[in-house]
């Protein structure tokens, strides 16, 4: 049986610090401090992840100086624990400047354990994704040979990367399929890293970035006299790559006669120069993708379809980003670490609403999106926390998830409930209680509204 994750209560109310207690047994190895000499001791033994800390503690428990100083104390320690500050409703200045010092969370008193519990398993969860992304880090900075700049948690992602390492074991074709920015070129350059061929080159034609009248003599190469101003001999970017690879991106813009020569290379291996009339022996791996669908180019007359089946040998689909769950935090996470390290800036964090945006936005553009926008707020960002704003979102014009133009009836209302559903809870500052009277639904409706549209419940 799996031990049980800890958390420590500092409350010095033994009655409340009891009736949380007992609520949170069942899930979670309960500890509990009333005064602050055995919260640190607590905190230094047992090391929890997550703490629930009342600001007024003795000796001063009419005042919030005690918690405070604890809380810092605790960031020093370990600054990823999760503390959920626990204070009155009049004290509201006190909880801000609680979440300005690094604290995760604050819930007003009197408690409701229910709500409580909703955070705190929030908290616990948030705290496992930090510490992956954080020993993920760790090992791209020991030299891991980890998949080339691909990250993610997700059972869909998880499936590529097992796939990669099926595929890059054989030296046959492949074709890597996904919407525009889901990050084909990473898979493409860790199939061949993770290959026999990767010492020798890897080498990238985008085929919808070079002029159709270039493109024959940047694959082939050309012989001196070819053309007009071809004043020497050119080896092509297939020749170049020998022994390695080669990403040919976007291949559904080869013209028809092109298509003909790639499919010549993949059944025969060799290629000749325009202008030349030697045959040149290659032994090079292609890997091709396309954010477009091949078999609807076929049927159009655009795309061969017996060069389909040539590079289709071996598949591999990427989902959008949108598809990707909790893959967006650990990506967005990771990014915000790599850009401010890159420029050398202080780490800074998201704000809820910011974290709030980033799960609810439908990201058209992928993790391309994301990586710009995250850019950009570093460079706008002011103080400790990106806020929507620095991402370019509007928070009352977020995607819910489905583009307008394909939104069946059904969905429009689940989409409009949902987007209900979120303003109710941040108008609220996520209490349950207030939220339900404002919508006029039970509280355990809104319960039920929160699960089933995995609506995500003040996770920073």
């Amino acid at each position: 049986m799996d031990e049980k994750d800890k958390i420590l209560i500092i409350e010095d109310d033994k009655g409340i610090a009891k009736q949380i207690k007992w609520a949170l047994l069942k899930d979670y190895h309960v500890l509990i401090a009333h005064d602050v000499p055995i919260a640190r001791q607590l905190l230094k033994k047992e090391r929890p992840k997550v703490i629930t800390l009342d600001l007024g503690l003795p000796p001063k428990p009419d005042s919030p100086e005690v918690g405070l100083g604890l809380l810092e104390d605790i960031l020093k320690f370990n600054p990823h624990t999760k503390v959920i500050v626990i204070t009155g409703n009049t004290e509201k200045e006190n909880a801000l400047k609680a979440i300005q010092m690094g604290a995760y969370d604050f819930y007003y008193k009197p408690v409701d354990v229910d709500e409580l519990k909703v955070i705190i398993r929030r908290a616990f969860h948030i705290y496992r994704l930090e510490h992956e992304n954080l020993e993920f880090l760790q090992r791209k900075a020991e030299g891991d040979k980890f998949l080339e700049g691909l990250i993610g948690q997700s059972q869909k992602m998880q499936k590529v990367f097992s796939l990669v390492r099926k595929v890059a074991l054989t030296d046959f074709p492949v074709l890597i399929q996904g919407e525009s920015g889901t990050g084909k070129e990473s898979i493409a350059k860790s199939i061949h890293l993770l290959s026999q061929r990767k010492n020798n080159p890897f080498v990238v034609i985008n085929c919808g970035a070079i002029p159709e009248t270039l493109l024959e003599s940047e694959l082939f190469g050309y012989e001196k006299g070819a053309f007009t101003g071809a004043h020497i001999t050119r080896e092509g970017k297939l020749e170049l790559a020998q022994g390695g690879s080669v990403f040919l991106d976007e291949v559904s813009e080869l013209t028809l006669p092109l298509q003909v020569k790639l499919l010549r290379f993949l059944q025969e291996h060799t290629i000749e120069r325009i202008g030349g009339r030697r045959v040149i022996k290659l032994d090079v791996r292609i890997i091709a993708a396309t954010n477009k669908n091949l078999k609807q180019a076929i049927e159009k007359g655009e795309f061969r379809e017996d060069l389909y089946y040539r590079l289709n040998t071996l598949n591999i689909e990427l989902p959008p980003l949108r598809d990707r769950g909790e893959d967006i935090l650990i990506l967005a996470k990771y990014f915000l670490y790599q850009y401010c390290k890159d420029i050398g800036k202080k780490p800074i964090n998201f704000s809820k609403e910011a974290i709030d945006a980033l799960c609810q936005h439908n990201w058209p553009g992928n993790i391309r999106e994301l990586q710009n926008k995250i850019k950009r707020a570093i460079i706008t960002a002011e103080g400790n926390y990106i806020l929507p704003k620095d991402l370019e979102f509007d928070s009352d014009s977020i995607s819910y998830g489905i583009p307008l133009g394909q939104l069946s009836l059904k969905k429009a209302r689940e989409r409009f409930e949902k987007g209900i559903i979120i303003k109710a809870l941040r108008k609220n500052n996520y209490n349950i209680t207030h939220t339900a009277t404002e919508l006029g639904i039970s509280r355990a409706s809104v319960y039920e509204l929160i699960r089933k549209y995995d609506i995500k419940i003040k996770t920073f």
